[in-house]
């Protein structure tokens, strides 16, 4: 594997608390850990139909809660 310019980041007391690398460098590990894509995950939601019943539509809902705040 080709070398991974890194950077380490510091807090205040000079402990390593992240580390960050060149996009390539990060595009380049993402590949040849053959991750799955995130934006490609599709979930089934028709499982939860009709386990809830609303008593208020829900922009109706949202508009009450937002008014409560002003």
């Amino acid at each position: 594997m080709p070398k991974i310019r890194k950077k380490i980041v510091t807090d205040e007391a000079q402990r390593p608390v992240a580390v960050q690398i060149d996009y390539t460098d990060w595009l380049r590990i993402e590949r040849s850990l053959d991750l799955p894509d995130e934006d490609a995950k599709v979930t089934d939601l028709s499982r939860y139909h009709a386990l809830i019943s609303l008593t208020e539509e829900p922009l109706v809902y949202q508009a009450r809660l937002r008014n409560e705040w002003s």
